[in-house]
């Protein structure tokens, strides 16, 4: 008779078995994940926590948060203490190579280096929650959401909005044509380039001096893929995403949060054009740092039935032209959308949770919501994601749409360095049709050493 251990499916062959990939967890006994089993946990490293990193593990206390990694132990010396039990990291590398019992892994680093760590999470078959953008260049959001699908890991990129009950309303009511054909869109943040909505940081030329690097501090694990360039807390622990080698800008920041709703409700897919202005851009400092304020123009073809959409973005507190029906006395919100209809208009906030509304309010009132067609998430967006790890039906921001998404935002923020020039996309080829220089910003060269 064969024992009990040999009978077993062991919970971490399951867990690492990415071949199988989602089907595999159609057929697991109760025993390997009972409701109350041990085996129910999963093991997860946290890698980039001293910042929003924080929080994401923190809603993964149920867990076992077995392993964190950061380049910075000083900033990260906090979440280093709430964690005794978890083994300590400074370079991601060595925490994969070394700690084998990860099934997922959290990933809350500067934009920069989102995707190498990304993608070793994958390739080992690890579970993955990045936050966004998911990455720093287009070639690289195209590049994570095939291995995404080659690796067949569950995944969820941090646009949190995304599992909320309010973007599924308003696609919901888009569908049941509740404003009509949708042409134009706006939507804005009153994040200005630093990051911060109270914020007046400047733009700046590199600073020329060079400090000490903190002790605490390993700069060259810090800096990645991107070229070199000497230490200065100009750039960490919270300025970095208004500098281009390391963030993504207002754009990359926010627009995976703000035009996601808009994204998902009318399908809208790659746009065809993009072109963008600015203001308070200076010429020394243009390959350096994003504009205080921009204004970006995307065009999306037509999709099957739906009408092409003009959808502009605005930064750094410009806001877009009021629209009629907004009552008097009503402000728009710090940052927000406006979805124009042919029968209406609605509004909404942040994260597209901010009070999805048509407007004015006596239409809001006169409007026969439909029923509900699409399923709510349940635990919220982290918890989304740990379930499907768990039962294998995908989380509701996966990579293969966080990675069209980012895609999107990202070429917008790429439209910028192209100022004022009109940029023509050719998505499946991964291309600009009509400029060679764009082409050139798609992605970086990586420093020796670094791959993706």
């Amino acid at each position: 008779m064969k024992s009990n251990a040999k009978k077993a499916m062991s919970r971490r062959r399951f867990l690492s078995n990415s071949a199988l990939g989602a089907f595999s967890f159609h057929f697991v006994p109760n025993s390997v994940f009972g409701a109350n089993a041990p085996s129910n946990k999963l093991n997860i490293a946290g890698i980039g926590i001293g910042g929003q990193g924080n929080g994401n593990l923190r809603q993964c206390a149920k867990e076992n948060i077995v392993a964190l990694c950061d380049v910075d132990s000083k900033y990260a010396g906090g979440v280093f203490k709430r964690y005794p039990a978890a083994k300590v990291y400074k370079d991601y590398r060595v925490l994969f190579d070394k700690q084998k019992d990860i099934d997922a892994v959290v990933i809350a680093t500067p934009d920069h280096t989102h995707a190498v760590i990304t993608m070793a999470a994958m390739e080992r078959g690890k579970h993955v929650y990045c936050q966004k953008p998911l990455t720093h260049t287009v070639y690289e959001a195209r590049k994570i959401t095939e291995a995404a699908r080659k690796y067949k890991v569950q995944t969820q990129m941090g646009n949190q909005g995304h599992s909320s009950n309010e973007i599924r309303l308003l696609k919901e009511w888009l569908a049941d044509g509740a404003i009509g054909d949708v042409r134009q869109v706006y939507a804005w943040t009153d994040r200005p380039v630093g990051g911060n909505p109270w914020s007046n940081f400047a733009v700046m030329a590199r600073p020329k001096d060079t400090p000490p690097v903190p002790e605490t501090l390993d700069w060259d694990l810090w800096l990645g893929p991107v070229a070199y360039r000497p230490y200065h807390p100009e750039y960490l622990p919270l300025k970095w995403r208004a500098w281009q080698d390391f963030g993504t800008g207002p754009l990359g920041d926010m627009g995976c949060h703000i035009i996601d709703p808009v994204f998902w409700g009318l399908d809208l897919g790659a746009p065809e054009s993009i072109e963008a202005t600015s203001t308070h851009w200076q010429k020394d400092v243009a390959s350096e740092t994003y504009p205080r304020a921009s204004i970006i123009r995307f065009k999306f073809p037509a999709r099957g039935k739906r009408p092409p959409v003009k959808l502009t973005w605005f930064d750094g507190r410009l806001l877009p032209p009021r629209p009629d029906e907004l009552e008097p006395g009503r402000k728009l919100p710090g940052s927000g959308a406006l979805l124009i209809g042919d029968k209406g208009v609605i509004m909404h906030g942040s994260h597209g949770a901010g009070g999805v509304r048509i407007i004015p309010e006596t239409k809001m009132r006169e409007y026969e919501r439909p029923e509900q067609t699409l399923a709510r998430v349940k635990d919220g967006h982290i918890g989304d994601w740990l379930r499907a790890c768990k039962d294998g039906k995908p989380a509701s921001s996966t990579f293969e749409y966080g990675g069209a998404l980012t895609e999107m935002a990202l070429l917008g923020v790429l439209a910028l360095r192209m100022k004022d020039q009109k940029l023509l996309w050719d998505s499946k080829n991964l291309k600009f049709t009509n400029n060679d220089a764009a082409n050139e910003l798609l992605h970086i060269k990586y420093r020796d050493g670094w791959h993706l």
